[in-house]
C-alpha cells in the first residue's frame, strides 16, 4: 500500500514544483486544421440516460450447526441449529430497455434476496422498482418502474455480429461513485469455463469494469447495447482489464421469455458431450479444434428426433459459429423451448444441417408474491402437456400464507380471472398488471370447476 501512495505523493510534488502563479494554460483545441477531433461525448449524451444505478436492501438468513458437545452441555432441549438474520445492502447498475413500460434489465445477483430495490436515474430521480422475474442460472433479472415518466431506452444491437477488436464502452456505477464511463475493445468472444454462472457465453472486454458495474451496459461506438456487464477476473475484486458481459442477444431471449411466460422456459437439445480437443480432432480426421463434440444423444430428445448422432461435431446454430460445447449449451438454453433452429454439423468428415425444435426443461417455476398480494405464498407454473386443461398451475402453497387463507390448493389450475381466459403466466400477468381490486379466479380442481374470490 505504501508504494502507490508514495508514487502519488511524488507526482503531486512534481506538479507543484512546475506550476507557478504565472503559469497559463492554452485551451485544448476542438479541431486541428479545421478537422473535428474524435470524441465519444455525442454518443454518450444519448446513451447515458438509459443506464441507472440500483441500490438494494434485504435480510440474509444463515443457519449455523451447533456441535453435539454444546448441546450435551446445555441440555437435550438446546437446538441443533441456530438461524441468524443479517441485514444487507448492495449496489449495482441497470439498463432501460423499454422506456414506455419502464423495463430495466440487470444481473440476477444484484437483486438476489432483495426486499427493497431502489433505482436512481441519470437525472437523479429515484423510484422503487418491482422485480418482474429473473434467471439465476444465466444471471439476468427484469425490473419495472411503475410511475417513472420521460425515460430513455437504449437500442439493442445484434451481439452475434461482434468481432474481436471491435471498440466497446462500459457504463455503470462502480463502487457507488455514480455513473462512470470506460472504454476498450472486444478481447474475446464465447468465453466459458469461468465457474461464474451455469450458462456461460461471455463477451470479454478490457474496458475497466469494477464492483458496482454489474448489470450496467456494454455498448458499441453507435451507442447500441451489446452486453450486460456481469463479472471481472482479477485479484481483490479490482479491474485488471479482464471483464465479462452477457451478450445482448442472450439477454433479449431471456427477457422476452420472462415477459411472455412469467418465467424462463429453458431450451433443451438433449445431447451430452464436451470440447473438441486437438487429440479428438486428429482421431476424427477433423482439422479444427472449434465446435461442440456430441458423445451421447438422449433418447426421444429434440436432438434424437432431428437425427443427430453420437460422434457429430456441432459447428453452428442458425449459421452462427459455435466455438465450444459450453457456448452451445448456453445458447440452446437461453433461446427457449419450442424455438426452431438449424444446426451445422460435421459427420464423418462431411458437413450436414439439421432442423431442430428445442424441447423444454421442466423445472421452471415462479412465485406469485409479486403478482398480487392475495396470491402471496403460492408457487405457479404453466401447465404441462399431461395436464387436462391449459392454464396456470399451483405447484406449491406455503402453510399459513395469504393464498392458503383464500383456499387456494396445490394442484389447482387457474383457467380464468375476472371472466378472462388464462392460458399461461403471461395471460395472468397481463390481467394483474391492471391492478384489479378483486380477483375472481376460475379454478379447475380435479374434475370440477369453482370460483375463488381474492381481494
Amino acid at each position: 500500500m505504501k508504494k502507490p501512495l508514495l508514487a502519488l505523493t511524488v507526482l503531486s510534488l512534481a506538479l507543484t514544483s512546475v506550476i507557478t502563479p504565472q503559469t497559463t494554460f492554452a485551451a485544448l483545441p476542438f479541431s486541428i486544421d479545421g478537422e473535428q477531433l474524435p470524441s465519444l461525448a455525442p454518443m454518450l449524451e444519448r446513451v447515458t440516460p438509459a443506464v441507472v444505478s440500483i441500490a438494494v436492501e434485504g435480510t440474509q438468513v444463515s443457519t449455523q450447526h451447533i456441535p453435539e458437545q454444546f448441546r450435551f452441555f446445555f441440555g437435550p432441549n438446546f437446538p441443533s441449529e441456530q438461524v441468524q438474520e443479517r441485514p444487507f445492502r448492495g449496489l449495482g447498475s441497470g439498463v432501460i430497455i423499454d422506456a414506455q413500460k419502464g423495463y430495466i434489465v440487470t444481473n440476477y445477483h444484484v437483486i438476489n434476496g432483495a426486499e427493497k430495490i431502489r433505482v436512481k436515474l441519470h437525472d437523479s430521480r429515484e423510484y422503487d422498482a418491482e422485480l418482474i422475474g429473473g434467471d439465476e442460472m444465466s444471471d439476468i433479472a427484469l425490473l419495472k418502474l411503475e410511475k417513472a415518466k420521460n425515460l430513455v431506452e437504449i437500442k439493442v444491437a445484434d451481439s452475434d455480429k461482434l468481432r474481436v477488436g471491435d471498440f466497446t464502452v462500459a457504463i455503470g456505477n462502480p463502487f457507488g461513485l455514480g455513473q462512470t464511463v470506460t472504454s476498450g475493445i472486444v478481447s474475446a468472444l464465447g468465453r466459458s469455463g469461468l465457474n461464474i454462472e451455469n450458462f456461460e457465453n461471455f463477451i470479454q472486454t478490457d474496458a475497466a469494469i469494477n464492483s458496482g458495474n454489474s448489470g450496467g451496459a456494454l455498448v458499441n461506438l453507435n451507442g447500441e447495447l451489446i452486453g450486460i456487464n456481469t463479472a471481472i477476473l482479477g485479484p481483490n475484486g479490482g479491474n485488471v482489464g479482464i471483464g465479462f458481459s452477457i451478450p445482448s442477444n442472450m439477454m433479449n431471449n431471456l427477457t422476452e421469455q420472462i415477459l411472455q411466460f412469467g418465467e424462463v422456459k429453458r431450451g433443451m437439445l438433449g445431447v451430452q458431450g464436451g470440447e473438441v480437443t486437438s487429440e479428438l480432432a486428429e482421431a476424427l480426421g477433423y482439422e479444427s479444434s472449434k465446435g461442440a463434440f456430441v458423445s451421447q444423444v438422449v433418447p426421444d430428445s429434440a436432438a434424437d428426433k432431428a437425427g443427430l448422432k453420437a460422434g457429430d461435431i456441432i459447428l453452428s446454430i442458425n449459421g452462427k459459429q459455435i466455438h465450444t460445447f459450453s457456448e452451445l449449451r448456453a445458447k440452446v438454453a437461453t433461446l427457449g423451448a419450442g424455438k426452431k433452429i438449424t444446426l451445422g454439423v460435421i459427420r464423418d468428415g462431411k458437413e450436414k444441417s439439421f432442423n431442430v425444435t428445442l424441447g423444454e426443461q421442466k423445472n421452471a417455476k415462479t412465485t406469485a408474491d409479486k403478482l398480487h398480494e392475495g396470491l402471496s405464498g403460492a408457487e405457479l407454473s404453466n401447465t404441462a402437456s399431461s395436464d387436462k386443461v391449459e392454464g396456470v398451475k399451483v405447484t406449491a402453497i406455503e402453510k399459513g400464507s395469504i393464498a392458503e387463507s383464500y383456499q387456494l390448493q396445490k394442484g389447482d389450475i387457474i383457467i380464468g380471472v375476472n371472466r378472462q381466459r388464462i392460458k399461461n403466466l403471461a395471460d395472468l400477468r397481463q390481467v394483474l398488471d391492471k391492478k384489479p381490486s378483486v380477483l375472481a379466479l376460475n379454478i379447475q380442481r380435479g374434475d370440477r370447476t369453482l370460483y375463488l374470490v381474492v381481494r
